[in-house]
């Protein structure tokens, strides 16, 4: 998930970011609500999670002009103080969660976890494969129910190439320039290494287009 993360105290800010980093998340970090806000006028997330008070423009302020605006972002608040007020325009403003700090890093990932199934949220940055798989482009990895999986770099430059023709069909000379930069190989082996992929899939995504190359088709969720 992409999560844009409004903390102003530097050691749990930094804390959190690594922590959820670890988790294969893609965190964005800022120290107060003017910065958080100039972000994401340009920039989607999956998920804020937003300090109440910090300086500038405090996280209730800053939902605010997202409502406004209509960017309805799933949201986690976080603060050190139980004000009952504060707690109330959290909700009432559409937070999905609130955590008082001092909080444990692994409740933060149990809330975040059963938000993304609530809401079902597929990272916007995934390409979404089948039910279950998912791909980040950018970060190069395969996702299983979330999970990263272990590719071989032939799997990798195999699934890429796919992943960026999404709908087409991938001939041979494609995967033979692309993944065996245009060795001298013939289509058997190209159909050999595909096929122990596919085989290695618990989700089949790849069709086999007889006699001309392979393809993903775009996943629809019905």
């Amino acid at each position: 998930m992409k999560i844009l993360l409004l903390e102003d105290e530097f050691m749990l800010r930094s804390s959190i970011e690594e922590y959820l980093t670890d988790l294969n998340h893609q965190v964005i970090s800022c120290s107060h609500g003017q910065e958080a806000y100039e972000i994401l006028s340009h920039e989607e997330f999956d998920l804020l999670i937003l300090d109440i008070n910090v300086p500038k423009l405090s996280g209730i302020e800053l939902l605010k002009k997202l409502n406004i605006q209509e960017v309805n972002t799933p949201t986690i608040f976080i603060s050190a103080v139980i004000d009952i007020d504060d707690i109330s325009k959290a909700f009432e403003l559409g937070a999905a969660d609130y955590l008082k700090k001092p909080f444990h890093l692994k409740e933060l990932s149990i809330r975040i976890d059963r938000i993304k199934k609530e809401h079902n949220i597929r990272s916007k940055h995934h390409l979404v494969l089948s039910k279950k798989y998912c791909f980040s482009k950018s970060d190069q990895i395969l996702f299983y129910n979330n999970a990263t999986q272990t590719l071989t770099k032939k799997q990798l430059q195999i699934l890429t190439l796919l992943c960026e023709n999404i709908g087409v069909v991938v001939d041979f000379e494609k995967f033979r320039s692309y993944v065996w930069n245009d060795e001298p190989i013939d289509n058997s082996t190209i159909r050999a290494e595909i096929s122990r992929f596919r085989k290695s899939l618990k989700e089949d995504f790849i069709s086999n287009i007889k006699g001309v190359g392979y393809r993903i088709d775009k996943y629809y969720n019905h």
